[in-house]
């Protein structure tokens, strides 16, 4: 008995000193973390950790339902795709052929309605926003300087970074993109009660506007100009602008740093569901045009789709690109293997939601995952051939 006394004893006083330590080292967010993932048994955000954050609803207008197909769930998933979708975790699979919807499944306890975190899919929103922005005068060009909004970034390099280097992954700051590291700018970010403090800690490593470096602080920038510009909270923004506008069925959650700050994770965290997910897709799909209201500039979004940078033909600005099969597909991406897949010539849009990736993650640009979930709904298209 005694020996427990001193036990817990000394554990109380180191645990007392490892916090003392940690908010002296400003490292205190990692408190957060242990609490909400790592005491859980996972290694990395989770679909559904947003039930642990501070979130704002974002509201639904009309809801405009998606039809179904006249072939809808005719054709049964194929039995790579089905491997496939119980070996990496698939919670939903959709495919939209002509804005109808042809085939759609859900798994692990999912349903249709189900929200499930987006993770970096929320970077297409917030580049869509950035020309919402422009579109309605309150942002000049893709050629503004962010130092105009942002005062923190009007010294040296900083000056030349415009809001279309933000949208393109083009800063040339040092964030570092490591998702498994607990003491990486990245899993501050995610954590953090204050992300504006995280982001205008950022220093310029090389030259803003001359190559692209995958960086979700650039998108967590983005939203703090917009904001900036609209006067408005990138929340009710998103909601003015696409999810009442695009008819979703479903409101949805914006992840915020903290109740007293109130700043979305912008680079990530809306959670919502596959076919609320898949209207944007469409919207970029028909140029910015949905029911024959031009939502956003056609040229923007033609824009958004084609490469930046000739060295790095996989992005535009907000949206991955990749030819596969002699055809052009853009797409949505997240963490854990999250996409919305388009291919406008063939009005095909493929949507899907999982707890990982393909083993091959972290291997290269793009995973194998995403060539198979494009073959396998081509497979079934082409066996109905409808």
């Amino acid at each position: 008995m005694r020996f427990l006394k001193r036990f817990f004893k000394w554990f109380a006083i180191l645990f007392t000193l490892l916090i003392i330590v940690l908010y002296i080292t400003d490292t205190d967010y990692l408190i957060k973390a242990v609490r909400t993932i790592y005491l859980r048994g996972h290694t990395t955000a989770f679909l559904d950790d947003y039930k642990k954050f501070d979130s704002q609803v974002i509201d639904i207008g009309t809801p405009q339902p998606w039809p179904n197909h006249k072939n809808y769930n005719t054709i049964k998933g194929t039995k790579r795709l089905k491997k496939a979708n119980n070996d990496w975790g698939t919670i939903a699979y959709l495919i939209i052929k002509n804005d109808s919807i042809w085939y759609e499944n859900y798994y692990d306890g999912y349903h249709a309605n189900s929200k499930s975190n987006s993770f970096s899919m929320a970077k297409s929103y917030v580049s869509g926003l950035l020309g919402k922005a422009i579109m309605q005068g309150y942002i000049k060009s893709l050629n503004q300087p962010i130092c105009d909004f942002l005062p923190n970034f009007c010294n040296g390099e900083s000056k030349k970074i415009t809001v279309g280097d933000l949208s393109s992954m083009a800063s040339g700051t040092n964030w570092d993109e490591a998702y498994y590291s607990p003491l990486s700018i990245t899993t501050r970010a995610y954590f953090d009660d204050d992300l504006a403090k995280v982001i205008n800690s950022l220093k310029i490593v090389t030259t803003p506007g001359k190559a692209f470096k995958y960086a979700s602080g650039d998108t967590q920038m983005l939203a703090m100009v917009i904001e900036k510009a609209t006067g408005k909270k990138i929340y009710h923004y998103f909601e003015e602008s696409f999810w009442k506008p695009l008819g979703a069925e479903n409101a949805t959650l914006w992840q915020v740093d903290s109740e007293d700050h109130d700043l979305v994770k912008a680079y990530c965290c809306i959670a919502s569901n596959a076919k609320d997910f898949a209207r944007f897709g469409k919207l970029y799909k028909n140029y910015g045009k949905w029911n024959g209201k031009q939502l956003l500039d056609s040229a923007f979004v033609s824009k958004s789709i084609t490469p930046r940078f000739n060295d790095s033909p996989e992005y535009g600005y907000g949206w991955w690109l990749k030819e596969h099969g002699g055809k052009h597909f853009f797409m949505m991406r997240g963490h854990l293997g999250q996409y919305v897949i388009v291919q406008p010539d063939d009005n095909v849009i493929i949507v899907r939601l999982g707890h990982q990736k393909s083993p091959d993650a972290g291997s290269g640009t793009y995973t194998d995952d995403i060539f198979l979930y494009i073959d396998e709904a081509y497979k079934m298209m082409k066996t109905s051939n409808n």
